[in-house]
């Protein structure tokens, strides 16, 4: 457990410094340690939960946040999400699923980003709320936030700024993370859900700590850019050692 927790704060600390809840990663090392594939997703979206909904509330203290716009598109991945989290997945779907997604979100955060993002936005940008369901539903099915996802399709659209779209992306993962949370306990069942937070409570302190930090502090001491290269890395490796052991 202690190199485990160790990994998710590293995990947590470079998501959230690019405003991200790091959810496929927890769920991938969980998978690396082991445990039951149908517990990860309970404690990857709690994890994501603890460190998303923090930097949720500091976008939106700072004004940044586009609210029309982030509820329009989170509004039709939300239930997607809690129809993904009900929906029964097997062992190998679900690893093959959450792999791909993994060494996909690497690839994605790989991507150049321009932090002021002064061009006028593509004529895909107004279809953005569209990719917001079928996100939603793999969100839900997999585990994890799917602002991962979603932000690279925002940024590629030029559909706002740079942190407009940190902003959407956090409040995305949180709301997705709390459906595709209610989905996982509707099917799973209360007592799993009890089990799961209980032995991982060293977990969810580790996020928490190492979100804090990743959201105040990492994006002072590193670059942006640097920080995307660092965490594109854990993720690719993680999702690489997923699916070379299927």
């Amino acid at each position: 457990m202690p190199w485990l927790a160790a990994a998710f704060f590293v995990t947590a600390l470079l998501y959230a410094s690019v405003g991200f809840g790091g959810g496929s990663t927890y769920a991938a090392l969980l998978a690396v340690s082991g445990l039951d594939y149908r517990i990860l997703p309970l404690i990857a979206l709690a994890c994501n939960i603890v460190v998303v909904a923090g930097s949720t509330v500091r976008f939106a203290r700072a004004g940044v946040t586009p609210w029309r716009g982030a509820v329009i598109v989170t509004a039709l991945a939300a239930p997607a999400a809690l129809l993904g989290g009900l929906t029964p997945i097997g062992e190998g779907p679900f690893f093959v699923l959450l792999g791909a997604s993994l060494l996909l979100t690497g690839a994605t955060m790989l991507l150049p980003v321009s932090e002021t993002q002064a061009a006028e936005p593509t004529r895909l940008a107004r279809f953005m709320p569209l990719a917001a369901a079928p996100l939603g539903y793999l969100a839900g099915l997999v585990g994890i936030g799917g602002g991962i996802f979603l932000a690279p399709l925002l940024h590629l659209t030029r559909w706002r700024d740079a942190r407009s779209i940190a902003a959407t992306a956090s409040f995305f993962i949180l709301v997705n993370s709390l459906f595709g949370l209610a989905g996982q306990l509707l099917k799973r069942g209360p007592d799993a859900f009890a089990g799961a937070i209980y032995e991982s409570l060293p977990l969810l302190i580790a996020v928490a700590i190492g979100g804090q930090i990743g959201s105040l502090m990492a994006l002072k001491l590193l670059p942006p850019r640097w920080i995307r290269w660092l965490t594109a890395a854990l993720v690719i490796l993680v999702g690489a050692r997923l699916l070379s052991g299927l």
